[in-house]
Parts: C-alpha cells; sequence; structure tokens
C-alpha cells in the first residue's frame, strides 16, 4: 500500500519524529510499515529497534530509511495505531489529525519495557504530565 498523506520527517525534544502536512481523517490509512521479512528466530540476533513482529513466525526490520514510518513514535496517547493484515503492517488514524502534528503510536508493553520505561517516556503527553508536575512543584511554599 501507498501512503496517501505528504508526511515529513521534522527534530523532536527525543530524536526524530515524522509528522503530516496535511490533515488526516481518523480511521484513514497513513503510511505502511516497510522492511526485510526475516524470520523469528532471527530477531536476537538482529538486536534493532526497528523490528515488528508480524506474527508468531515472521518480523519486519523496518530499519531501512526508505521505511519513513520507522520515524514514528512511541507515545501513551497515540494518534495512530498500527494494525497487521495479511502479513503487512498498517497504520492508520485513530483519531483525527490536524496538520502539522506528529504521528504517534503505542509500542506495546514488551518495546515500552525493554527500550523506554529505563530512560523514561519523553513522548509528549508524558513530557506535559512531567512538566505540569514539575511547574505545580516549583509555586508550592
Amino acid at each position: 500500500m501507498r501512503r496517501k498523506h505528504d508526511l515529513v520527517i521534522k527534530r523532536t525534544p527525543i530524536g526524530l519524529g515524522l509528522f503530516t502536512r496535511d490533515p488526516i481523517r481518523k480511521g484513514a490509512f497513513v503510511i505502511e510499515y516497510t522492511g526485510v521479512r526475516v524470520p523469528n528466530s532471527d530477531e536476537s540476533r538482529l538486536k534493532g529497534r526497528y523490528l515488528f513482529e508480524v506474527n508468531s513466525r515472521w518480523t519486519i526490520d523496518g530499519s531501512g530509511r526508505e521505511n519513513l514510518s520507522r520515524y514514528i513514535n512511541h507515545s501513551c496517547r497515540p494518534n495512530c495505531e498500527a494494525i497487521i493484515s495479511r502479513g503487512k503492517i498498517l497504520i492508520y488514524a485513530r483519531r483525527a489529525i490536524p496538520a502539522g502534528e506528529e504521528l504517534a503510536y503505542d509500542y506495546g508493553k514488551a518495546y515500552f519495557d525493554e527500550f523506554i520505561k529505563p530512560k523514561g517516556c519523553g513522548c509528549a503527553h508524558c513530557r506535559e504530565q512531567a512538566a505540569s508536575a514539575s511547574s505545580a512543584g516549583q509555586h508550592r511554599e
């Protein structure tokens, strides 16, 4: 499947992210997560952060730079979701997404626990929560 939206990679507080230049309606197909299909038995050898398990036998290694969807970051309050269909990973909008907004989906518990939790979540929602907690603490006497 080809993407239907004008997407651009931009710098974010946590690295690079994928943003939409045009509005995306709720439920719309956004982009396919692409890459090389590898057997799950090779997954531990690859040790990459762009590995996306399709089923009990196959994983997509999305580390290639041509895979724009690899720039979609994790969020605890995502605007997208990944749907696995016929061996493909398709990204859809969970809600209406305005032009200029960063795309994000929930990477799942296993990825979160291994890569994100040890450093602390840096998604927009968690950054806002941390900032509001910090400013509330600064105003107390």
